[in-house]
């Protein structure tokens, strides 16, 4: 698979592309990031240094892979958190210019706005933009549980409600939905659901919930479930690949000691899941 994924990036720690291309590109996959920003540390850390890219400067990298004749060959589009609708407007010419030239090619989109406890941490405006423009774009959709709640315009609080959500969400546009951090009233308390639904079916898988809640958890989650998507063909197949691999990941990063999520130190985890998780079928 070859992934045009536009995220942010940076330097130190790894969130947007910066947690996204290595998982993809060890799994065996080619991508080309097209970065938004490209800071010095994720924001979570209160303060950082460096640029955010003008929207139209990503269309002319973007604009300039299209000069060589490459978008043609591109079987996903990948995206993140979009600070601006002016840059996600970018991304939505670039996956119609893809659709053009590959119409079997699939558009991931991770619609980052907020969650649970925060609430929304995105510029106004912005969680309107996914909900009434860009899901109905996307092909992938992948929200955590507040998300989906806002994209559905309903609080869910069984596992029967977010699946009806996740029907909402899907006849608006999304083939695949993948949520992500879902806690609802039949779960334990120290656990939590990843919920997957496709036109095949729904799927659930249950891990214990870790105290850790480590920026570039989502971004790796997303790349993860498309690229076991792509190679599988089967949700409940990329759910279970996915969990094992994003726990993984969770445990090295707790060993280790630090906020920032150990890619390097999991990849084998990420390169071969272990199958961790059982995962059951809802419908």
């Amino acid at each position: 698979m070859q992934v045009l994924s536009v995220q942010s990036s940076v330097a130190y720690g790894h969130v947007g592309n910066s947690a996204a291309v290595f998982p993809l590109q060890r799994l065996g996959h080619e991508v080309w990031p097209v970065i938004t920003v490209h800071f010095s540390n994720h924001t979570g850390y209160g303060a950082w240094r460096g640029p955010l890219l003008a929207p139209s400067d990503v269309a002319e990298v973007i604009a300039g892979i299209d000069d060589r004749g490459a978008l043609a060959g591109v079987d996903a589009v990948l995206s993140g958190y979009q600070g601006d609708p002016a840059m996600g407007q970018v991304i939505l010419d670039a996956v119609a210019r893809v659709k053009e030239l590959n119409p079997d090619a699939v558009y991931c989109c991770d619609p980052v706005m907020g969650d649970v406890g925060r609430g929304m941490f995105v510029r106004p405006g912005i969680p309107e933009f996914f909900r009434d423009t860009v899901v109905p774009r996307a092909d992938v959709l992948a929200p955590n549980h507040f998300e989906l709640d806002f994209l559905a315009d309903r609080e869910t609080r069984t596992l029967d409600q977010v699946l009806e959500a996740v029907d909402v969400v899907r006849e608006r546009g999304p083939h695949d939905v993948l949520v992500t951090s879902v806690l609802h009233d039949d779960l334990p308390a120290d656990s939590l659901d990843m919920v997957a639904v496709s036109d095949a079916g729904a799927w659930a898988v249950t891990t214990p919930l870790l105290p850790i809640t480590p920026n570039g958890c989502g971004d790796l989650t997303t790349a993860l479930y498309l690229a076991h998507l792509h190679t599988s063909g089967s949700p409940g197949t990329a759910l279970a690949a996915t969990a094992s691999s994003v726990y993984a990941v969770l445990e090295a990063t707790i060993a280790a000691g630090t906020r920032e999520i150990q890619l390097i130190a999991a990849q084998e985890a990420i390169a071969a899941p272990a199958g961790t998780f059982e995962v059951r079928r809802l419908r």
